[in-house]
């Protein structure tokens, strides 16, 4: 490479960051940030300082009603992961008319699965009983999540159980956004064992197959479980396509086949990135299945 190519480099790096922190602020102006509110008491035995927060994305422009909620829960595959890093979704659904959350919760080795569940019912039930605070509308909550987010974003949906043992007469959420969803069905995922490294997932999953079972979304769905909107990529994962498909069919014969879509050419991880530009065909859709602007 010549030395001017070399020399100019920095300088073209520096153009492209300029351009993302433009992008940011106009993508900021539009919309309020309350962040770092607890959905656990801090005085509660357990309370995660970190971990148990969550931050909320408001719309600043007043509207004549409520606007629709959209909790969403990070992936990470249920050992990493943080809020922080998905602001740029918060502020995207918030400029289009939607009052997002975005959270944390507790993670392996530090704790499995259920409680993992647990703390996102939270998040949920705090986001249900608070959210019209943020000018959004309870009666109107939907979750949201990628890879192991959209398992537990689909188990929310269909397991009533995390909500009332947690004091709320019925499951609040209205229906279920996923975007290359991981862990649909872990217990047969896991009896399988099929690919090199599933060893690592008996870190937050456990050993015990009923546990297993007991966090996979699709022994819970019914013909009264809410509506779901499904992005897989067509590159993804096998393990993901398929769970993915078969959860698709699951519903289909309950009489409630989701909205579901293949994304050419996607990857995993370009499945969730893809989401920092506003007009993407997530949030086109996404826009629509919530209720947006009606």
């Amino acid at each position: 490479m010549h030395l001017s190519r070399l020399l100019a480099l920095p300088a073209l790096l520096l153009v492209a960051v300029l351009v993302l922190v433009a992008n940011e602020m106009a993508q900021a102006r539009p919309s309020r940030r309350f962040a770092n509110l607890a959905y656990v008491p801090a005085s509660e035995a357990g309370f995660d300082t970190e971990r148990h927060r969550l931050d909320v994305y408001a719309p600043r422009r007043k509207a004549a009603k409520a606007y629709p909620v959209v909790v969403f829960i990070h992936g990470g595959n249920w050992n990493s992961g943080n809020k922080n890093f998905y602001s740029f979704i918060g502020r995207r659904l918030a400029k289009q008319g939607v009052v997002a959350v975005v959270i944390n919760y507790r993670l392996a080795p530090g704790v499995q699965v259920p409680a993992m569940a647990d703390d996102c019912a939270r998040a949920v039930t705090w986001t249900y009983q608070h959210i019209a605070e943020y000018g959004g509308d309870p009666q109107r909550l939907f979750t949201m999540g990628h890879s192991a987010g959209g398992g537990l974003a689909a188990l929310l949906a269909a397991d009533n159980t995390l909500f009332t043992r947690r004091g709320l007469t019925a499951n609040p959420v209205r229906g279920a956004i996923l975007d290359d969803p991981a862990g649909l069905d872990m217990y047969d995922y896991l009896r399988k064992m099929q690919y090199a490294g599933d060893a690592q997932y008996l870190v937050p999953f456990g050993k015990d197959p009923a546990v297993w079972k007991a966090v996979s979304p699709l022994y819970y769905v019914t013909a009264a479980t809410p509506p779901f909107l499904v992005f897989i990529g067509g590159e993804t994962y096998p393990s993901i396509r398929d769970s993915s498909q078969k959860f698709r069919q699951k519903l289909k014969e309950l009489g409630r086949e989701p909205q579901f879509a293949v994304l050419p050419g996607k990857k995993h991880v370009p499945m969730v990135l893809q989401l920092y530009w506003q007009n993407n065909v997530i949030y086109q859709e996404l826009l629509k299945f919530v209720g947006a602007g009606s």
